[in-house]
């Protein structure tokens, strides 16, 4: 088995798609930036917006990463998690989505949400991103905000804080996740999001096949344990959850992982 695995890693590292996926082990975000293209680039934000907008418009039926699929893909652990949450809300459901593109997320789960007594989905996301996610993309229940202070003044608080694979792009994710959970969102759902397989923080540089985009940009595997444990001081953990999604670093298989934790009952003394 052990000749077998490492046959596949020099095969891997032999080929041409070596090239793109997640590379390296840096020991700073600006080391690793100065490599990177980035994820601001107009280019990108075109193309996604040009997606989404089909999506939204009927066009197409599902979009992620600015491509076009012809069938959605579900994450049914999220679609369980946030039906679940509804459920115990007299089928009110209210999401900050952190990072959430121009709501990749929420048109992917409408068609299940519908049915809904009412949905109120704020998006927080850059600057030009909630500028032409306001100008073209908002509506059904779904805003654009710059800030979670600003998209909670304006909606109220919510109910679910959603996460969906941001941590890994964030400079300092464990920074973020303190701000965060002071805000005491009832639940925090963490959605498919990569780790890293040994315990420890790992940044690395994440090239973007052309297909998709152009672009390049730092990426965190983070220590799954340490990421835990940075919530559940102020919530309790209801599941957890291994995604379909896989990626390759440097040739070792590395899951997409979820899990869903709800806030304690009992103020931290």
């Amino acid at each position: 088995m052990e000749k077998t695995v490492q046959y596949f890693k020099r095969f891997y590292l032999r080929t041409k798609y070596y090239r793109y996926g997640w590379h390296g082990n840096y020991s700073s975000w600006a080391a690793a930036k100065s490599k990177c293209s980035g994820y601001d680039a107009e280019i990108i934000l075109t193309k996604i917006k040009a997606a989404t907008l089909k999506v939204k418009n009927g066009e197409a039926v599902y979009e992620r990463d600015a491509m076009l699929f012809d069938k959605i893909e579900y994450s049914w652990p999220l679609l369980a998690n946030l039906l679940w949450v509804a459920g115990r809300h007299d089928n009110f459901l209210s999401v900050l989505d952190f990072g959430g593109s121009l709501g990749t997320t929420f048109f992917q789960n409408r068609n299940y949400l519908s049915h809904l007594k009412k949905i109120t989905w704020s998006i927080v996301e850059q600057a030009n991103y909630v500028q032409e996610g306001k100008a073209s993309i908002a509506g059904e229940n779904l805003d654009f905000f710059e800030n979670v202070e600003t998209a909670i003044r304006e909606k109220g608080q919510h109910a679910v804080l959603l996460l969906s694979c941001v941590l890994p792009y964030v400079e300092k994710p464990f920074e973020l996740i303190a701000n965060l959970v002071a805000k005491n969102f009832p639940y925090i759902i963490i959605e498919n999001t990569y780790f890293n397989i040994r315990p420890a923080n790992r940044l690395t540089i994440q090239k973007v096949p052309p297909v998709y985009y152009d672009a390049s940009y730092p990426a965190w595997f983070l220590d799954y344990n340490e990421v835990m444990k940075s919530f559940t001081a102020r919530y309790d953990l209801v599941a957890e959850y291994i995604n379909d999604q896989i990626l390759y670093l440097e040739g070792e298989k590395v899951a997409y992982r979820g899990f869903i934790l709800q806030l304690k009952t009992e103020p931290l003394s």
